[in-house]
């Protein structure tokens, strides 16, 4: 999640802040939105020099491709979502584009930012369980054993720990989204 917030957010607010290449991004976004998981994550495994039997690679790309569309779309809709009268203000108070980015846009902004990572990492949670495919292990594997084996018991296992994991990344994630909402202050003493 990480190389996604680094590659994403920063390009979300680029187009929320200047609602330039906003179509270009709506578009790609939709289309990486479309490839299928599986599918791309298969071909990457084959397709990439070294990567059989060391799939984390193609695992990585294709967590990233699958991150990105969300939390690219929550930052730029949260920037555009920010007041404009807001805006105007803070220009009209010397504020900088690059201050008025980072101290207005941008807190304003994060609750929806964070909107855009909550669904991404429940995609890539849901996802990453299907990398066992190409070989990589995690919780999944004890899916796909189970299922090859008619071991039920640890299908529900390893579905059930999938289940638990994503329930604690939502309730964690919710949390912060709640701590990001900007707070009124009493504006005085007393």
């Amino acid at each position: 999640m990480a190389v996604t917030v680094v590659l994403a957010v920063p390009a979300g607010l680029a187009v929320g802040h200047t609602g330039r290449f906003r179509g270009l991004v709506i578009g790609l976004g939709g289309a990486l939105r479309a490839l299928p998981s599986l599918g791309l994550l298969t071909f990457l495994a084959l397709a990439v020099p070294g990567a059989t039997g060391h799939a984390v690679v193609p695992a990585v790309a294709v967590l990233v491709l699958l991150a990105v569309p969300p939390v690219l779309a929550g930052t730029a809709a949260g920037v555009e979502s920010v007041d404009r009268d807001t805006v105007v203000a803070a220009r009209a108070v010397g504020l900088s584009e690059r201050q008025i980015l980072l101290r207005v846009e941008l807190p304003l902004a994060a609750p929806m930012i964070v909107d855009g990572i909550r669904s991404a990492v429940l995609q890539v949670l849901a996802t990453a369980t299907v990398c066992a495919y190409i070989g990589l292990g995690g919780l999944g594997r004890y899916v796909l054993d189970g299922l090859a084996t008619r071991d039920y018991p640890t299908v529900l296992v390893g579905a059930g720990s999938v289940i638990v994991v994503a329930l604690v990344a939502e309730g964690v994630l919710a949390l912060v989204q709640r701590w990001s909402r900007p707070r009124m202050s009493t504006g005085g003493r007393g």
